[in-house]
C-alpha cells in the first residue's frame, strides 16, 4: 500500500478483477478532486454541519459526482462497486462529504428505482447537481431496525392522503427539500400495510420538531407530520409497496457504509503509520517497536479483509446476484466493527497526541462510531447473515461430505 495523506486509495486492491477500468479511473479522478479541495474540508468550528453539508453537497454536483442520480445523464457511475469507492474516497477526506455524498445518494435512488417518469423529472435532475437535497425518512423512536413497526399514518381522504406521525433520527432532516416518507396506509397489517411517498418539505404540515447534536456533528433530526395533506401522485412506486422500497434500499446501501467505514479506517492507519515512522522514542522511532508493529500489521490485515469483503458485495449486486443482500450485510458488519477496532488503535498509537480534540484520531474516533448502527445495527446485520445460512441448500455440503468419507473409507 502506498500510504499518501489525502489520497485514500490502495493501488493493489484497485487492481484485483473486483474493479474495472472505469471504477479505476474514478477512483483516482475523485481522489484527486478531494486533494484539490483541501478548503472544504477546513472549515471553521463555528460553522453548523447544516452549512456545510449544503456547500460540500453543492460542490459535489457541481463537480458531476451526482451526475449518477440522474439516468437521464447515462452516467455508467451508478452502479455499486462505483458508489462503494465515492464512499471510501470521501470518508478518507472529510467525514461531512461522505454524508452528504451518501445521503443524497440514499434519497435518490428510491426515485431511480421506483419513481415514475413525472417524478423522476421532477426530482433527479436537481438532485444531481446538488441544488435539492433529500432524506430518506423511516425511522421513528419506536420503530428502528423494525421496519414492519411503523406508525406514522398517511390516510386516503379525497384529494390525497392525510399524514400524521413522528419521524426520528433522520439524516438531512434540517436541510432537505424532499423526504422520502415511509407511512403506514393500511391494507394488511405489520409490513404489508406501508406506502412510499415523496414529501416536499415545504409542504404545509411537515416541520423539523427537533435538531438532534451527534457526536460527530452534522444534519440530524427528528420530523413533525401534522395534517400533512399530499396527492396521491406523490406515491412512490404503489400504495402498500412500502416495505418492499424500505428493504431494497437498506440492502443496497449497507454495503456502501462498509465503505465508508473503510475509508475511515485507511485514513486512520495511514496516521497511525505516519506517526510510528516520524515519532522519536528511546532513541529510535516508535516504528522499531514490536508491539506497535503488531499493532500496524493487526490494522493492516482487517482494513484488507474489509475492503475485499465490500468490493465482493458491491461486485454480487452489480452482477445481479439475487443473494447479494447477505453479502452486503456481511460487508457492513465486518467493515464497521474493523474500523472501530483500527480507529482505537490509531489513537493508542499517538498517544496523548491521539486525544487532542479536533486532531485526526480524535475526529475518527468519534465519526467511526455511527457507522456501527447506521442502515441497521451489527446485530441486525448477524441475524439476517444467520437467516440467509438458514435459507441455504446443503446438498453441496452433504455430497462433499460422504465424498470424504468415502475415501477414507476405501484408504
Amino acid at each position: 500500500m502506498t500510504y499518501a495523506l489525502f489520497s485514500g486509495l490502495d493501488e493493489d486492491i484497485l487492481a484485483l478483477p473486483f474493479y474495472e477500468e472505469q471504477h479505476r479511473t474514478l477512483a483516482v479522478e475523485l481522489a484527486e478532486w478531494c486533494a484539490g479541495h483541501a478548503d472544504l474540508w477546513s472549515r471553521p468550528l463555528e460553522q453548523t454541519p447544516e452549512k456545510a453539508g449544503r456547500e460540500i453537497l453543492s460542490a459535489l454536483g457541481s463537480a458531476g459526482w451526482l451526475g449518477f442520480l440522474d439516468p437521464a445523464n447515462g452516467s455508467a457511475a451508478g452502479d455499486h462497486r462505483s458508489i462503494c469507492l465515492a464512499r471510501e474516497i470521501l470518508a478518507y477526506a472529510d467525514d461531512l462529504a461522505d454524508f452528504a455524498f451518501s445521503i443524497q445518494a440514499l434519497s435518490a435512488t428510491p426515485i431511480v428505482q421506483y419513481g415514475n417518469s413525472e417524478q423522476q423529472l421532477e426530482y433527479l435532475p436537481r438532485m444531481a447537481s446538488g441544488e435539492t437535497a433529500g432524506s430518506f425518512a423511516i425511522s421513528e423512536k419506536e420503530a428502528g431496525s423494525d421496519i414492519s413497526a411503523v406508525g406514522l399514518t398517511a390516510d386516503l381522504v379525497s384529494d390525497g392522503y392525510l399524514l400524521n406521525g413522528r419521524k426520528a433520527w433522520i439524516a438531512n432532516a434540517g436541510i432537505a427539500d424532499v423526504h422520502c416518507v415511509i407511512a403506514r396506509t393500511g391494507g394488511g397489517p405489520g409490513a404489508l400495510g406501508l406506502t412510499a411517498f415523496l414529501v416536499p418539505a415545504r409542504t404545509p404540515g411537515v416541520r423539523v420538531l427537533e435538531e438532534v447534536p451527534l457526536i460527530a456533528p452534522r444534519s440530524f433530526g427528528h420530523l413533525a407530520f401534522e395534517d400533512c395533506l399530499v396527492p396521491e401522485s406523490s406515491v412512490l412506486g404503489r400504495p402498500g409497496q412500502g416495505f418492499v422500497v424500505a428493504t431494497d434500499l437498506l440492502e443496497r446501501f449497507r454495503m456502501t457504509v462498509g465503505a465508508a467505514a473503510v475509508g475511515f479506517a485507511r485514513r486512520a492507519v495511514d496516521s497511525a503509520v505516519q506517526q510510528a515512522r516520524e515519532r522519536r522514542i528511546h532513541g529510535g522511532r516508535l516504528m522499531d517497536l514490536q508491539l506497535v508493529k503488531g499493532a500496524l500489521a493487526d490494522m493492516e490485515v482487517k482494513l484488507n479483509a474489509s475492503a475485499l469483503l465490500v468490493a465482493r458485495a458491491a461486485w454480487e449486486l452489480d452482477h445481479g446476484n439475487p443473494g447479494y443482500a447477505k453479502h452486503s450485510s456481511i460487508a457492513k458488519v465486518a467493515a464497521t466493527e474493523a474500523a472501530q477496532e483500527i480507529v482505537d488503535a490509531a489513537v493508542q498509537v499517538h498517544g496523548a497526541a491521539g486525544l487532542v480534540a479536533d486532531s485526526v484520531p480524535e475526529r475518527l474516533y468519534r465519526q467511526v462510531r455511527s457507522l456501527r448502527i447506521y442502515e441497521g445495527a451489527s446485530e441486525v446485520q448477524k441475524l439476517i447473515i444467520a437467516d440467509a445460512l438458514g435459507r441455504r441448500p446443503l446438498v453441496g455440503r452433504s455430497r462433499a461430505a460422504s465424498g470424504s468419507s468415502a475415501s477414507r473409507v476405501e484408504r
